[in-house]
């Protein structure tokens, strides 16, 4: 802090004013002035964690109670979801979102389906390879998201039924659909 100060280059005329409105904001970002603060804007918080993985909005829901609000929105959940599937028409229409809803939001469809076949691709490490592995890894979700809608149906077909008692209420139970078995374990198709 004890050194000679450098020389200010020339100022243009109209810089002036311009370098006042430049310093004024960065006294007010630097908390000189009126801060911003996250938690005013729910919606622009909502875009921020929109943008995390599914572990890291985890941790954010941990936060406050305004950031756990915001976390259990299903357009964050959406915003994650659709980021991981890969490209998609222009936005999830009125269509994907009733079917995704149907079958218990984009939040259960992260917690059930693309959370761990994420989880599995990540940890074989072909993620970052090459293009035939980003194409491996589209047609991997894709299979999962089918699985998924295999095992809902499943699950309606299954708890659908009609009367028969208690003994049936159990038989039901026990049944278990399997199709969600398969993302336990990596499967070779090849």
């Amino acid at each position: 802090m004890g050194g000679a100060a450098s020389p200010l280059p020339p100022r243009r005329p109209g810089a002036a004013a311009a370098a006042v409105t430049e310093l004024e904001l960065r006294i007010q970002f630097l908390g000189g002035g009126a801060c911003y603060n996250i938690n005013d804007n729910a919606d622009l918080l909502a875009e921020i964690l929109g943008r995390l993985d599914g572990r890291s909005l985890a941790a954010a829901a941990c936060v406050c109670r305004l950031w756990a609000a915001v976390a259990r929105r299903d357009a964050v959940w959406e915003a994650m979801c659709l980021r991981h599937v890969g490209p998609t028409p222009p936005a999830a229409g009125p269509a994907t979102r009733a079917v995704v809803a149907a079958l218990g939001g984009y939040r259960r469809l992260y917690r059930l389906c693309l959370g761990p076949a994420l989880d599995r691709l990540g940890r074989a490490g072909a993620l970052a390879q090459a293009q035939a592995a980003r194409a491996q890894h589209h047609l991997s979700l894709s299979l999962s998201l089918s699985l998924f809608s295999i095992d809902c149906y499943e699950r309606l077909g299954v708890g659908g039924g009609g009367g028969g008692g208690a003994a049936a209420g159990r038989q039901q139970q026990q049944q278990q659909p399997s199709s969600l078995l398969f993302l336990c374990k990596p499967v070779d198709v090849s």
